[in-house]
């Protein structure tokens, strides 16, 4: 299942995220540090959607109450509450 999500707080303006058997099987953001999201979209692929949420989930960037990653978190939780 693709799911997409809009963060709320960061400079990311879209997570498209794969989903299959509870597992993230591709993650595409639009927009914000591209070699940074790139990697974590690299080192998410393959990771159940509870690990990746109780990983990156409350992670902040710089003064911001968030970063790509917690939301991130946060649209996997969406995702889960939408089934």
């Amino acid at each position: 299942m693709t799911f997409e999500y809009t963060p709320k707080g960061v400079c990311a303006r879209k997570m498209i995220i794969d989903v299959e058997n509870e597992t993230v099987t591709g993650l595409e953001v639009i927009g914000g540090c591209s070699g940074n999201l790139q990697g974590i979209a690299h080192l998410v692929k393959g990771m159940p959607v509870d690990e990746v949420i109780e990983r990156l989930d409350g992670i902040r960037c710089g003064s911001k109450s968030t970063s790509c990653p917690a939301q991130l978190a946060n649209a996997l939780k969406e995702y889960k509450n939408s089934k």
